[in-house]
């Protein structure tokens, strides 16, 4: 029998239920702490990365935030090449001590609006921004990604950036191809460079100009023709070109690819938004892709809201974190354009990035140098393989759901380096 008292306590449970509803995941985190938890500490340290065939040794910077109640957070900030990020984060840190880890987006906005331009400033935030969220999620015994708002999907599609090392010569791109295939990851999307673009190859390039001759582009599309013969059409292609060429070679470019059919021309043009890039868009017959060195929204809005791009891909560690890209993704996906992320860090990067791209909607793929079975997936605690079948599962446990493997890290620190020195 329901009585009138049974009665007003389950009003009063759906009513607050119904609030709770209607708050932001942003609120909720906020709102669901009651512990006054403070940060004491902003750490770092940097690892050095392997060398491979297909990419020079980069370092990777990882942060490390300190509460007074124990639980602290990881993430990693932009290494290698670019510099002076480390120390931004030193210099900053007293901007951070003493305050509510959980108060994100007011301690990210309180500093980008105060002292936020500088490239290395911004790197440095966005690597204190991602290890708060990890923090975050320790405290509340919850994962990253449900505090973004939940996961749309609970494994999410890598792509990697090993290329033929003769682009032009056949037995060489069969033999990567051949490799390609055989990967314990079973990634099957490939992102190409830009090769035989120097003065030595007498191609008639200038990279002053930025223009490409009529035998430098036969060339590129004789070369990247010959991977998509050896790859076959089970495995997909990418084509970066970090911003190498003007307007007409780069619609030359797009409209010669039609037939390679890759996923997206990425980055083709210097990146500042001009109208150059809506006629890129409109002229090229393959998808365009930009957005990995944008810092912070303001600098994807023109290309979103004049579709001068057909897929934005962020760099969390370039732009802000989680929520800065979080937002670009929101404004993105009025727009129908999908979401990829750029991703030249560490496993720790790499598993920051499957977080953030489980809480996207309409999310395509992230980037990869690792998940391929060597020591840098041993960064991190783990049993088995990371990826499989090109696909990694995203953590359930609180936070990023990583753990760094204290070995393995302190055997590969850049020299003059210690454990969280």
């Amino acid at each position: 029998m329901i009585t009138q008292n049974s009665r007003r306590k389950f009003i009063a449970s759906m009513a607050a239920l119904s609030a709770s509803a209607f708050l932001s995941p942003f609120d909720r985190l906020v709102a669901a702490d009651t512990r006054k938890v403070k940060i004491t500490d902003i750490k770092t340290m940097v690892l050095q990365g392997p060398t491979t065939p297909y990419m020079k040794a980069r370092t990777h910077i990882y942060v490390k935030v300190e509460t007074d109640a124990g639980p602290y957070g990881v993430a990693e900030a932009y290494g290698s090449p670019g510099i002076g990020v480390k120390e931004a984060i030193h210099g900053m840190k007293p901007l951070f001590i003493g305050k509510d880890p959980l108060q994100i987006d007011r301690l990210y906005t309180g500093y980008r609006y105060t002292d936020g331009s500088a490239h290395a400033q911004q790197r440095a935030m966005s690597g204190i921004e991602m290890a708060l969220w990890d923090l975050a999620g320790k405290i509340l015994d919850v994962p990253t990604h449900s505090l973004l708002g939940g996961k749309f999907r609970d494994k999410v599609r890598m792509y990697d950036h090993h290329v033929p090392l003769n682009y032009l010569d056949k037995k060489a791109c069969k033999d990567w191809a051949d490799a390609a295939k055989e990967r314990p990851n079973g990634i099957t999307i490939h992102k190409l460079g830009v090769p035989l673009l120097n003065e030595a190859d007498d191609f008639g390039y200038d990279p002053s100009n930025r223009h490409l001759s009529s035998k430098g582009m036969r060339k590129l599309l004789e070369g990247y023709e010959n991977v998509r013969d050896a790859i076959g059409w089970d495995h997909d292609l990418l084509i970066g070109c970090h911003w190498e060429f003007d307007l007409r070679t780069s619609i030359d470019l797009a409209k010669g690819l039609e037939q390679v059919k890759p996923l997206w021309l990425e980055d083709p043009m210097p990146v500042p938004y001009t109208d150059s890039w809506k006629r890129l868009v409109e002229m090229s017959p393959v998808p365009i892709c930009t957005g990995e060195n944008w810092m912070r929204r303001s600098e994807a809005l023109p290309f979103i809201t004049n579709v001068a791009t057909d897929i934005i891909h962020p760099d969390l560690r370039n732009s802000g974190g989680f929520l800065e890209n979080k937002r670009m993704a929101d404004l993105a996906d009025l727009y129908s354009l999908p979401v990829a992320n750029h991703n030249s860090g560490s496993i720790v990067n790499g598993m920051a990035s499957v977080n953030w791209g489980a809480s996207i909607r309409d999310y395509l793929f992230c980037e990869t140098m690792f998940f391929d079975g060597g020591w840098m997936d041993d960064v991190i605690v783990h049993d088995g393989p990371l990826c499989k079948n090109g696909f990694v599962t995203v953590p359930d446990k609180p936070g990023l759901g990583i753990e760094l493997n204290q070995d393995v890290v302190q055997a590969n620190l850049a020299p003059e380096e210690i454990w969280w020195g």
